[in-house]
């Protein structure tokens, strides 16, 4: 996806929680030396077609911010996995899934 943002502080989550209430945001969990989470991210690529214009995509680096994945976890109530997906619409997490089970289609399909 050509239009990923960059999670990488506190005050960037609450941006994203926020600005649910005007569109879905999407937050893709990613561990850079994992093979499952790199083939997440092929997937979601092959696919951003089907979700790029209908949410934000934020990208969160787990290795380089695993703070900010435990402060997901905790402020959204969504147990940490890696590679995850979550999608807030109205500042609730309305779907999130993880490992091999990502999948742009069902991304779309609650979107």
């Amino acid at each position: 996806m050509n239009t990923w943002n960059k999670l990488e502080s506190e005050a960037e989550l609450e941006k994203i929680i926020e600005k649910s209430t005007e569109k879905p945001q999407v937050i893709f969990k990613h561990s850079v030396t994992c093979g499952i989470s790199a083939h997440a991210e092929d997937k979601l690529k092959n696919g951003s077609d089907l979700i790029t214009a209908k949410a934000d995509f934020n990208y969160l680096d787990l290795l380089s911010y695993r703070p900010i994945s435990n402060l997901i976890a905790e402020k959204l109530e969504v147990r940490h996995q890696s590679p995850q997906i979550i999608v807030l619409k109205d500042k609730k997490v309305v779907y999130h899934n993880s490992h091999h089970a990502i999948d742009p289609k069902k991304i779309a399909e609650v979107l």
